[in-house]
């Protein structure tokens, strides 16, 4: 499973949980790059204060708290 974006912010407890929530639902074979959205202005622009977001491309699957039906329906998409 992959194809998956968590845009983060470094020390954000939110962002943190909703990584341990995707491992801890769906294990450790999920590839996520991470990618910390202070290090890219034109990022830190476009989430701001949203983080975190998980993406898969340019279409946003969840905000702030990981939606399991979104992923759900992101996976049965790709599987």
């Amino acid at each position: 499973m992959s194809g998956l974006t968590l845009y983060h912010r470094r020390g954000c407890h939110l962002c943190e949980q909703m990584l341990a929530a995707i491992y801890g639902t769906y294990g450790e074979e999920v590839e996520i790059e991470l990618v910390d959205v202070d290090t890219d202005p034109s990022l830190k622009l476009r989430y701001g204060l949203r983080i975190p977001v998980l993406a898969a491309g340019e279409k946003v699957v969840c905000e702030a708290r990981l939606d399991e039906t979104a992923l759900d329906a992101y996976f049965a998409g790709i599987g």
